[in-house]
């Protein structure tokens, strides 16, 4: 008797996560439905897929090359079934992305609700996110990324134009300790770093000179994950900043906040959507896609 195909998504689901409660967790059921489901595949397959502890769960051998293969059929499956659905009206379903903090365009509003007035059978969940994980693996129809960092192996449609960063701080505190002159005078200035995680190297901030690009390891009196924790610390006096021109143009025409440094940061390619090449692209996904391109 072959296993259903509801039985084999709950399977990726725990494969993914490591863990029966956050698969419940995900598809709204109770952690004891999703184990009696492992354990019906498992006594269905005639062989066990997952270790199970007090704390984790590990998939067997056979569970990894179960998942292996099923993982992406079960997304072409996925993929099939939605578009066929499709046929019968306007694209429906749940759209999973995974957004760059950063992004302040695609996230800013504007764009995110005129897909959604558009396209009101789809449903959307959006993760603010900027640590680096492989989409397909974590389940997530699409990301929004800087072009730079997107592995080679994806479709990626821009999304945005060109971005640059900017180091910017308070006319107060300017005013007590000068305008730095060249990036190598940060070595020497309070500064406000990010980084993407407490167990992450802060961020080297990066410039160029005479077509030559360079980053500086700044000192890291101040590091946060937060974006706008940084900007609130440097509107108040407490140090030089360094992100997305994007994420301080509001402080700066309020006149919070003043760049510095401006001829050391040039402009690079911007945000891009991206997904996995797939025959069968969801119609959701598809229509997301068109929409960021008529609007752009």
């Amino acid at each position: 008797m072959l296993p259903d195909f509801n039985a084999l998504a709950v399977f990726a689901l725990v494969a993914e996560e490591r863990s029966f409660r956050a698969a419940a967790d995900r598809i709204g059921v109770t952690r004891s439905a999703v184990s009696q489901t492992i354990r019906k595949l498992e006594e269905t397959l005639g062989i066990a897929l997952v270790n199970r502890t007090t704390r984790s769960v590990a998939l067997t051998e056979a569970g990894e090359r179960l998942y292996a293969e099923a993982a992406p059929m079960l997304l072409e499956m996925q993929a099939a079934l939605e578009a066929a659905a499709s046929l019968g009206g306007a694209p429906r379903g749940r759209l999973t992305l995974a957004v760059s903090s950063i992004a302040e365009s695609f996230l800013s509003g504007p764009l995110l609700t005129s897909f959604l007035d558009r396209y009101p059978d789809v449903k959307m969940h959006i993760t603010v996110t900027d640590e680096e994980f492989d989409i397909v693996a974590q389940g997530y129809d699409a990301g929004v990324r800087l072009g730079e960092v997107i592995a080679q192996d994806m479709i990626a449609v821009p999304v945005s134009g060109e971005q640059r960063q900017l180091a910017v701080a308070s006319p107060a505190y300017l005013e007590r300790h000068g305008i730095p002159r060249h990036p190598n005078e940060l070595a020497n200035r309070r500064c406000i770093g990010w980084r993407r995680s407490a167990n992450v190297a802060p961020y080297r901030w990066e410039f160029s000179e005479d077509g030559q690009e360079f980053s500086v390891a700044v000192p890291d009196t101040i590091t946060t994950t937060d974006m706008a924790l940084m900007i609130k610390l440097s509107v108040a006096g407490a140090g030089i900043s360094f992100g997305m021109e994007d994420s301080f143009r509001p402080a700066i025409a309020r006149g919070e906040l003043v760049p510095v440094l401006d001829e050391f940061c040039p402009r690079f390619p911007g945000f891009y959507i991206y997904y996995p090449s797939r025959r069968n692209m969801a119609p959701k996904l598809r229509a997301l896609v068109e929409h960021l391109r008529g609007i752009r």
